[in-house]
Order: structure tokens, then sequence, then C-alpha cells
């Protein structure tokens, strides 16, 4: 008996959400709000003289989706307002067509969730909305194919900015657009040889045949972070203190291009630091900045745009860049001493950085990570975990 009862303790019970307290009253402060909002705006627009309900009971159902899931993809604005008003029209529609209520309700519902398919508007209250006007309510009976729009219409569009209001004031983005969930995606994606592309993903989605109540955007971005926990997991330990170079090369604003060039040359370094007197950094140059200084010049060869470049001009005037500072990347990649590595691997996978400035928590520079540091670093913790389990096996 007992294992009966936990047995159907399983398949009755849903998986319990990880959701902050502060978020749940969030969500519900949300719906009180939108149900009152909208509630009380229609009862002031329709008036007790037309006969109309002033809220339609499906609207509560939306509303438990705008505030509650407001990220879902069935809780954006067309979705809802689509949803509803086109599931009402399709209610009315079989209540008027079909006589018996009990299959033109059940014709309705279906009918409504093909077209909201069609429409790309699935909304789970829009067959509330439609079984609510294909069973012959005395307003619905009497206004017809107005009551899609008053009051569903007007109370889907109420409700819609009331959770666009609230839910940005309380810092959530909404809604979601394609453009914003490009954006939502961490800019640092995995290199395609070590970590799913979103490519992988987009051919995962297609040989899927369910419905996913969750957006390309943020599904992307939940295994981004999956795969940097991962990260911390396998190297949270080593951080940047522990492989930096600390025997640096610097320069400073004012540092002539050519004298730059040399050092680059010189120490075989691929970019140099840009300090001020107190050692805290002001940017990064390289030789990729100064030959896309010497590529501005449209007159000559390659060379002849290169030395050009690195010679110092002679007078008082010029009309190039004669000093780091007027070339140097001003806003690089930077990274603290004690932060861990795996928060880089992705930087430098993918991101096209090659050399990190790591600073100190006063913002002085105190070292740099370079792809060897990390190439090491990280063949180093592979070996350790190797011999860490043939031991164990």
């Amino acid at each position: 008996m007992l294992a009966l009862l936990s047995r159907m303790r399983r398949y009755a019970f849903a998986a319990a959400q990880e959701i902050t307290a502060r978020e749940k009253a969030r969500s519900a402060l949300g719906a009180l709000i939108g149900i009152a909002m909208t509630s009380l705006v229609c009862r002031l627009l329709i008036g007790p003289a037309a006969g109309l309900p002033f809220i339609v009971a499906p609207l509560g159902a939306s509303a438990v989706i705008l505030f509650a899931l407001h990220a879902s993809p069935l809780a954006q604005p067309w979705p809802v307002f689509g949803g509803n008003v086109l599931s009402a029209a399709v209610g009315i529609a079989c209540g008027q067509l079909i006589p018996d209520p009990l299959v033109a309700g059940t014709a309705a519902v279906g009918a409504a969730i093909a077209l909201m398919f069609a429409a790309r508007c699935l909304h789970p209250p829009g067959g509330a909305a439609a079984l609510l006007t294909a069973l012959g309510m005395p307003a619905v009976t009497h206004y017809g194919f107005a009551f899609a729009l008053v009051p569903v219409a007007l109370n889907s569009a109420i409700l819609i900015g009331t959770a666009i209001a609230y839910n940005r004031l309380c810092g959530r983005r909404y809604p979601h657009t394609a453009a914003d969930a490009e954006k939502k995606v961490v800019p640092h994606r995995p290199h395609p040889a070590v970590g799913i592309t979103p490519e992988d993903l987009d051919a995962a989605l297609r040989q899927n045949t369910d419905l996913l109540d969750i957006s390309r955007g943020d599904l992307e971005e939940i295994l981004q972070k999956a795969e940097m926990r991962a990260y911390h997991r396998h190297f949270g330990t080593i951080t940047c203190a522990d492989i930096m170079s600390r025997d640096l090369v610097t320069v400073e604003f004012g540092t002539e291009i050519h004298e730059a060039w040399a050092l680059l040359r010189d120490h075989e370094l691929q970019a140099l630091p840009v300090v001020n007197r107190f050692d805290r950094l002001v940017g990064m140059v390289s030789q990729h900045e100064m030959l896309a200084a010497a590529d501005l010049e449209l007159q000559g060869g390659f060379w002849d745009k290169v030395r050009r470049i690195l010679q110092r001009t002679p007078g008082m005037s010029t009309d190039k860049a004669e000093v780091v500072g007027q070339i140097m990347v001003t806003q690089p990649a930077t990274a603290y001493s004690d932060q861990p590595i795996a928060e880089l691997i992705p930087l430098m996978c993918d991101g096209g950085v090659h050399q990190i400035p790591v600073l100190d928590r006063s913002q002085r520079l105190v070292g740099l990570v370079a792809q060897a540091d990390m190439v090491a670093a990280l063949y180093q913790s592979a070996f350790e975990d190797t011999l860490a389990l043939r031991k164990r096996g």
C-alpha cells in the first residue's frame, strides 16, 4: 500500500520549482495588479448598462502566464492577444453554426488550437476563451462577434500593457523578441570544437517533435551557463595568479608607436599593456592596431604604409597617429588575480582574445595571462585528473 501511495505521489505531483520566495511574491502581486487594473479600466469603459462582463474568466489564466511565466513563448504579447481574441471568435462561430452546445464547445477548442498554431499565437487560455464563447452565454448571443473585441480584446490589451510595465519595473525583460533572444545569449560562445554551437542546438530542436515552452535564446543561455559550471567544476581551483606572467613589458599613453613596435618585436610579444604612472591599465596595443592605423593611409604599398606609421613625423603637426594612446584598445577584456581561469576559457576559445591583463582588487596591473599559459594549466589539470582516476581504478 505504501509503495502504491509513493508511486501515485511521484506521478501526481510535479517536480519542485527552484524559484525564490521573492520571485514567487512578485508573480503573485503582478497577477493581482494585472487583474485589478484590467477589471477596473474595463468596468469604467464598458459600464453596467451594456450587459457585458467587464472581464472574462480566461484572463485569470493569462495573468498566471504573463506574470509567473513571462519568459515563455506562450506569454508574449501576440500569443496572449491573438490567442484570446481569435479563439473567442472561433468559439462564437461554432456557437452560431452548431446548435448542440456540447458539440459546439468540443469543435471550438479543437479549431481554436489549430488556428492558434497557424497564426503563431498559441496561448493555453485561448482554449478556455473558445469554450466560453461557444457555450452560448447571453452576452455572446446578443453581441455576436463584437464580444471578441469587447470585452475579450480590450481585456487582453490592458492586461498585456500592465504586464509590460510591471515586469520592466521588476527588472524583467518583457516582452521577449527574436532580437532580445540573440542579445541574451552569452557573447562568448563555446568554440565549435569543445562545445555546443547554435547550429547544433537548431538541429536538435528540429529533430524534437514536442512543443517546448522555452525560447531558443533562453535554452541556449541555460546550456552555456551549465557549460560554465562544468568549467568551474574541473578548473575552478586554479586562479589567474597561479598561471599569469608577472614580468611585464608595458608602455604608456605617450609611448611612440615605433618604440612599441620595437618592444613587440624584441620580446616576441603579441600585445602590450598600456598603463598610467600609477600602474593602472588604460588600454592594450598590439600589432593589429598598428597595422590597422597604417592601412588608413591610402597611398603606397603595404610596407610603405607600415614604415610611414612607424616613422616619427618631423615638425609640430601631423595627419597620422604618433603614440600608442591614439590607436590602443581602450576597454580590453581583463581578469582579477583571484579569478578562476575557468571564466577565461570562453574568451580565449571563441572571443578572439590572446592575452588578458590581470588586475588586483585595487585595479593595478599585476600580470598577464596568455593562451599558452591557459593551455599549459589545462593540460596539467587534465593530467592530474587522469592520474587520480588511475589510482582509484
